[in-house]
């Protein structure tokens, strides 16, 4: 019997989530990801296959990564509405809702964006 990993296990629940959720120009994709050291998001209109807004955690002030997660939220959150871009789809990457995916979404919604 094989054994998955942890990056496996990810990838499946990525592919599934992303076969539900797609991203249109009135309603783009946020599209989330993860590492130990950052969280990087972006706005994807994939009907056209472009990119409209993107953010990193490593240039947000901050202690923990939950803190540089809420500030980069409200950053892409003023990069979004600058665009005319209200509303959003959310793709959690396959990563679980929960720590600092969570506080970004949050705070994304604090900030102004509807999903």
């Amino acid at each position: 019997m094989k054994t998955s990993s942890k990056q496996d296990n990810r990838a499946r629940r990525h592919r599934r989530v992303r076969a539900k959720v797609i991203g249109t120009e009135q309603r783009p994709r946020l599209s989330v990801y993860k590492s130990n050291t950052r969280l990087i998001a972006q706005l994807i209109d994939d009907a056209k296959g472009v990119t409209l807004a993107a953010i990193s955690s490593a240039d947000a002030k901050g202690k923990t990564p939950r803190e540089r997660a809420e500030a980069s939220a409200g950053e892409l959150a003023k990069l979004a509405s600058a665009k005319g871009v209200k509303a959003v789809v959310f793709d959690r990457g396959g990563f679980q809702y929960q720590g600092t995916i969570k506080a970004f979404a949050d705070a994304a919604r604090a900030a102004g964006l509807e999903f």
